[in-house]
This record gives C-alpha cells, structure tokens and sequence, in this order.
C-alpha cells in the first residue's frame, strides 16, 4: 500500500472503529413501564387541590346534599389571585373539587339543578371551573378535575339511571373546560344523603355498581392524555393516607388488592400495601399524596391560625416527592373566593425555600469518576447526570449492577441533602444506594436510601463538609440508569 493510501486508510479506520465502539445500545427497560401520559404526570411533581363549594359556607366538611344553593355566594371571586398564590409556591396543576359528596356542582351542568346556576353568586350566570381553567393557562397550570362518584343529592344515586348522569357529568367536564391534565376518582361510596328528600341511607355494592372500566373508557377517549387517580388507578394510585407522605420504601408499581385480599376495586384496597407499592408489580401506579395545609379539607375560620408552616410543607415535600410520589397539596379558598392570607404567606415562603434549596447544585463543580460506563460511550458518562435533562443519563454494563461514582472537589464543600433522579422511561431498577464522604483519610458513610424511582431526596443527619464524595449503588437486578445527581446546602 503507497504512503498515501495507507494515511487516508488510517483515519477512515479510527473513524469506523470510533462508530463501532459508540454503538452500544441503551440498557433494556426492567419491569413495568410508565406510560407517556404518566411520565408527563411526573415531571409535574407538585400539584394542587382546590376544596371549594357549599360547605365553605355551611362551615362543615361534608355537606348532606340538602343545601340550598343559594348559600354558595363568593364575595370577591378572584380565579388570578388564586391561582397566582398557588404558582408562588412551585405548583404545577390545579384541580378543583367540581362536585364533592354533597352533590352541588361548581359549574352550570345541564344535569341537575343542584349547581351554580342556582346560586347567588353573578345571578346564577356564573362558572368557577371556567374561571380556573383560564386563569390556571394564563399562568402556566395544568387543570384538573374531582367528580365525586357519591352524589348525596342526586335521588337517582344508587340507582342504575345514576351511572348515565355521572358520565353525562363527566363528559361535560372533558369536553368544555380545554386539556385535563388529572381527574379525580374519590374512594368515598355511599351512605346517608338527601337524595331528592328521601333522606334515608343508600349502600352500592362498590365492586360493580360504578362500572368503572366503560367510564375510564370514556375518560381516555375525550381526555387521553389526562391520568385517572383512586385508589388502585388506573394511571396513578393513592399512597393510602392523607398526611401526605409516602413510605421511606417506594415502589413506583403496585399489585392493588382488596382490603380483604380479594380483588380491588374504586373504594377498597388494602392502603397498608399503598404506601410501599410493589417491588416489580405488574402495573406502573406512582403515588399521588394528598393532604390540606390546613386540618380540615374545607375552609373555616377558625383554622386561620392552624395553616402548616413552610417548614412542614417542606419536610412533607421530602417525603412525597423525594420519596418518588407527586405532592397534591389542598389550599382551601375562603368565603371571599380567596386563598386566605395566611395560606398564601405559608405558600409563598415555601415556593421560596424549594427555589434556594434548589439554586445551586454543588456536583456541578466537581470532576466526575466512574467505575463503569456503559460501552465507555458519552451517552451513557457520568456528566449526564449533571445536565438536567430527564432524557440523559449514567448507566453500566450489563453485567454492572453495582457501580460506584466518585465526585472529586478542587475546595471542600458543605451538603445536607442529596437528590437521585432514575431515566424512569426505563423502569425503577435501583433498589439500594449509598453515599459516602472522604473523612480523616477514610470512606464514611453519610447516607443511604432504598427506593429511588422518580426522584429520592436524602437529607443526612448533619452537614456533610468533604472534598470527595462517592455513591454507591449497592442493589440493582440490572444495570442502573440514573438521570440526576444533586448535592445541596439544604
């Protein structure tokens, strides 16, 4: 071969050759799988309820069904100032209770008379969901839904002619109010009510009368990106308490059964296993944790001076969201139509605390080592998990199910908090970590945690001061895939 031949050869083979060593394929996804409208679910994170209807005036939690509608009269209805003070806090979505258990309807529905057209409010020509859902897109929410399937006015409840009216009620809901992004299945199922003046206690076998699997239907043909919530899905599932937390162990999947270990359905399931999901379940069913900043669901006076602190919101933040669930948060509005002052101050200085926790990522700075990457290819290197794309990530050889990744510091730095995200699209595979901090000559463990899913936050016991830090995956029945590594001052 000539001289010149052989330089040209030279180059085209190194190019081959580097095309060869950066074809490795991305890992196999493990286990269930998220959908696509779950994993835009996900990236929500935080998200809000909206109690509001007769009982806010009534003073009660639950209301009868036998409320006049005319008591729902908001004296300074403000849908941008509401919806505002939930964007201060870092909420994503907003979902109203459309119609609570008392049956009253928060929009002028064509399928009873017990709703806003009724009421005093703008004469009767007024619409809180529409309202809402504008102000919410004008200021960059999701909009949701809660339609209670117990209706304790309705006096067709019960009955099979009910069925119709709930889904005429939804579909009202799905077809004149834009994008849903959430809709609420509550699990709460009969009993005394109104029920058109009959005043007595109805009881529906829960398993069946709802026929639940035609209404889904119906949902995910005229709203197919929204996600359903109950207590056993079908897109996301309830973490079985309302203190809003999830279990220190949390599997994004979850095998619901019945409370008694038959089958589940809308209204029972066995809330024990809720918390904790099911390692490898067959269904992808994050947890959605609910729960009021105040102690009742519904707006009352006397509740003015029991608002949670930021404080509180945020260690309910650590263990919903950082433990892979998504946070619903319910902010009650006042009689006025308003978030209270009080909510809104503790709102605020929550969104402020998330935004200087999170503002600066110390791994960032740091030079990045790690045992194994996958085909020694850059899409798969350790940097990704710096970069805050979701769609990126560090991931091992088949065969390395416990690698380590090595953070070195030009200076020490100080962390007390330490966020693992997983490239969920892929499954949850982790099922242990360790982190570790360079101390006096030596390794010292500072950190562990099990599940990590969606987004784990690991607060240690102390500030952590080091110039070397090293995670350790020691679990995984693959190879990880994580997207995000973060160390923060907490």
């Amino acid at each position: 071969m000539k001289r010149r031949d052989f330089l040209r050869a030279v180059p085209l083979a190194a190019s081959l050759a580097s095309m060869a060593w950066s074809a490795e394929s991305e890992p196999a996804p493990y286990g269930s799988l998220p959908s696509a409208r779950q994993l835009s679910w996900h990236e929500l994170e935080t998200n809000s309820f909206l109690h509001f209807t007769v009982n806010t005036f009534t003073d009660r939690e639950w209301g009868n069904g036998d409320e006049d509608p005319s008591v729902f009269n908001p004296t300074d209805f403000d849908a941008d100032a509401m919806v505002a003070a939930l964007k201060a806090a870092g909420l994503k979505g907003v979902i109203p209770t459309a119609k609570h258990h008392d049956g009253f309807c928060l929009w002028p529905t064509k399928t009873t008379e017990h709703c806003i057209r009724n009421s005093t409010w703008k004469d009767g020509k007024g619409d809180v969901l529409r309202e809402v859902s504008e102000a919410a897109r004008r200021h960059g929410l999701k909009f949701g839904i809660y339609l209670s399937p117990w209706d304790r006015n309705n006096a067709a409840y019960g009955k099979p002619e009910y069925i119709a009216i709930y889904r005429a009620q939804l579909t009202e809901l799905l077809t004149q109010y834009g994008p849903i992004f959430e809709i609420w299945f509550d699990g709460a199922n009969g009993g005394t009510g109104y029920y058109g003046g009959a005043r007595e206690k109805r009881l529906i076998d829960k398993t069946t009368y709802y026929d639940w699997p035609n209404t889904w239907a119906l949902v995910r043909r005229l709203q197919p990106d929204a996600v359903m919530f109950s207590d056993m899905g079908p897109d996301i599932r309830w973490v079985g308490n309302e203190r809003g937390i999830a279990g220190e162990t949390c599997w994004e999947t979850f095998d619901p059964v019945g409370a008694k270990g038959g089958p589940a359905s809308v209204g029972d399931v066995d809330t024990r296993q809720s918390v904790t999901g099911t390692r490898n379940g067959k269904l992808w069913l994050p947890p959605e944790c609910d729960v009021s900043i105040r102690p009742g669901w519904f707006w009352h006076e006397k509740e003015n001076g029991r608002v949670k602190t930021a404080g509180v919101l945020w260690d309910l933040y650590c263990q919903s969201v950082g433990r892979g669930a998504n946070l619903l948060l319910n902010v009650p509005p006042d009689r006025r139509g308003r978030v209270n002052e009080a909510d809104a101050v503790s709102l605020r200085q929550f969104g402020e605390l998330r935004s200087e926790t999170f503002a600066r990522n110390l791994a960032v700075a740091a030079r990045l080592t790690a045992s194994n990457t996958r085909g020694n290819d850059r899409r798969f290197a350790p940097r990704n998990l710096l970069d805050e794309d979701p769609s990126t990530y560090w991931a091992t050889d088949d065969s390395v199910t416990t690698p380590e990744l090595t953070l070195k510091f030009r200076k020490p730095v100080t962390f007390r908090l330490i966020r693992l995200r997983e490239c969920i699209r892929l499954g949850q595979r982790v099922a242990s970590v360790e982190i570790d901090a360079w101390r006096d000559g030596a390794w010292s463990k500072v950190a562990g945690a099990t599940s990590v899913g969606n987004c784990r936050l690991i607060r240690t016991d102390e500030p952590v001061t080091t110039d070397h830090v090293r995670l350790r995956i020691t679990s995984s029945p693959v190879c990880p895939a994580l997207s995000d590594f973060g160390l923060f001052a907490g």
